[in-house]
């Protein structure tokens, strides 16, 4: 009987998405070979554990923080998966969100409540942060706008880290138009952004909607108001990650560079729960979509709660949010059956009446319209037990 292979998993548990990660492994695991795993207590872009340098084991998955790390895992000579995109380019093979992806959701989520003035704040201490950064603005300058992007402060300064970042941020944030949609790097940089507008007095979401990336659901709910926030597949990313750990411990040659995982939507809370809208009627109507979309309506049924002519309603659809009631009403029914997809089982029949889809052949031609995808093969990409 062969030996189990002895893998070492250098995953701090202390946020959401590296949980969902481990959650990621063990399913992969529960459908092949069982590891002896190695999961000591780990922070997040730390040293190196001092187990590691006599560590014999098979292989490693690892979230590679910083270059220390890096030249640690290289010293082993094991094989390594890399789960983080924090070094500029992959040393090993690596497994992480799809940052363009992810801004581009941000993006429309923004877009779609209708902001014309967008910020992005981010953390220039990490790769990845300012990866997003290039790839939101590029995402708005498409579509004709701008965006601001939060510059930190240089030098020491007295007092504790957190309270100079919240300093700095406020001061950015008093500097900006508004309203504005404001994309946060990541759920902590979010949190960090609502608590400056309190200290602010500024509005949230009226005058400032933040939302943040990774949907850690407990931070995101114990903010004030409750984040929205980028959904990533982070199980996805784990099961993915096992499976080329896999490979490299059976001596087959994986290359260094990077799989992106798609992320599977937004989690939308409080936080972005306005239509920066001017125009009334229109701003109604869209609230009217966003709670009804998936009860079997039709354009005709928004006429009827916001009463102007269709012609009227089309024309200031499209001058507010670049499109028809009829795409805003089958985009928010398709956002809500990829939720579905992806962390359901249920059947597509129900999936299409429960998204106010008569029939699950009408919802399979629209799905596969909107995403290049049939439901079935989404929901393959994307679910993972």
């Amino acid at each position: 009987m062969a030996a189990r292979p002895r893998v070492a998993l250098l995953i701090e548990m202390s946020n959401g998405y590296a949980r969902e990660l481990l959650y990621g492994i063990r399913a992969y695991l529960r459908e092949h070979s069982p590891w002896t795993i190695h999961l000591a207590e780990h922070g997040r872009g730390g040293l190196p554990p001092a187990w590691l340098r006599g560590w014999t084991g098979d292989g490693i998955i690892a979230r590679v923080e910083n270059r220390r790390i890096a030249d640690a895992l290289h010293a082993t000579g094991r094989p390594v998966v890399d789960v983080s995109a924090a070094l500029p380019e992959p040393e090993f093979p690596r497994v992480a969100t799809d940052s363009q992806a992810v801004t581009r959701l941000a993006a429309e989520h923004l877009l779609e409540r209708g902001f014309r003035h967008f910020g992005y704040c981010g953390d220039d201490r990490f790769e990845w942060s300012n990866r997003r950064a290039g790839f939101f603005g590029a995402e708005l300058r498409a579509r004709g706008h701008a965006c601001a992007v939060f510059a930190p402060r240089r030098g020491t300064r007295p007092g504790p880290a957190w309270e100079a970042e919240l300093d700095d941020i406020a001061g950015w944030i008093r500097g900006l138009a508004r309203p504005v949609g404001i994309m946060a790097c990541y759920d902590i940089r979010g949190q960090q952004v609502l608590e400056a507008c309190r200290r602010l007095g500024v509005g949230v979401p009226d005058e400032v909607a933040v939302m943040g990336v990774h949907n850690d659901d407990l931070l995101c709910d114990l903010c004030d108001p409750p984040l929205t926030s980028v959904v990533p597949d982070a199980r996805r990313a784990g099961y993915t990650a096992a499976t080329l750990l896999t490979r490299l411990m059976r001596g087959e040659r994986v290359p260094a560079q990077a799989v992106a995982i798609e992320p599977i939507g937004v989690a939308t809370r409080q936080s972005t729960d306005v239509v920066a809208v001017a125009d009334r009627q229109v701003s109604a109507a869209v609230r009217y979509l966003r709670e009804h979309a998936c009860e079997n309506i039709s354009v005709g049924d928004l006429l009827k709660a916001v009463p102007m002519s269709r012609s009227a309603l089309e024309r200031r659809f499209k001058q507010w949010l670049g499109r028809t009631p009829h795409d805003q009403l089958l985009r928010v029914k398709i956002d809500r059956v990829k939720t579905m997809l992806a962390t359901t089982d249920l059947p597509l029949a129900v999936v299409a009446e429960r998204t106010g889809f008569e029939h699950t052949e009408y919802l399979s031609v629209v799905f596969k319209r909107v995403t290049g995808l049939r439901p079935s093969a989404y929901r393959a990409r994307h679910r993972v037990s």
